[in-house]
């Protein structure tokens, strides 16, 4: 049994990962929004062909992660599963599409990763639907 203090300070982290579930969420849906339009729109696709299948697969990969993986971290369905193929986007993002760059231009996705990955070790907190879904009894079990 958890005393009020230790379920006051579970309750306080799980805020703190909804924070940041829905921080990192939406604003890296806003980078990959456009990558959707990108996808759809008229324009010839350019985009970083890292895997050497092309333009389209890339950019294809990069915008499910930033849009369907996002909304999955909003929400915080399947949480710990939609942080993987964010975090490979950021670590690609920083490591070879912007490798030859400054750190100010690399700073931003490894933020994102850093940030990623603490939800992948956290997972969605009690303020998400896989919370929902936990028991109580066996949702603060390791």
């Amino acid at each position: 049994m958890l005393t009020p203090n230790e379920m006051k300070k579970t309750v306080l982290e799980d805020i703190g990962i909804l924070i940041l579930r829905l921080g990192a969420g939406g604003m890296i849906l806003t980078h990959g929004i456009p990558k959707i339009k990108r996808l759809f729109g008229d324009e010839p696709i350019q985009f970083m062909d890292f895997l050497g299948l092309g333009p389209i697969v890339s950019l294809s990969l990069a915008a499910f992660a930033e849009v369907l993986c996002a909304v999955l971290l909003i929400i915080g369905f399947k949480t710990r599963l939609a942080t993987i193929p964010l975090i490979i986007t950021m670590l690609t993002a920083a490591l070879i599409a912007h490798s030859a760059d400054p750190f100010g231009r690399k700073e931003l996705p490894l933020l994102y990763f850093v940030i990623f990955v603490a939800i992948l070790i956290f997972g969605g907190g009690k303020f998400s639907i896989d919370g929902l879904k936990a028991t109580k009894s066996s949702y603060y079990k390791l």
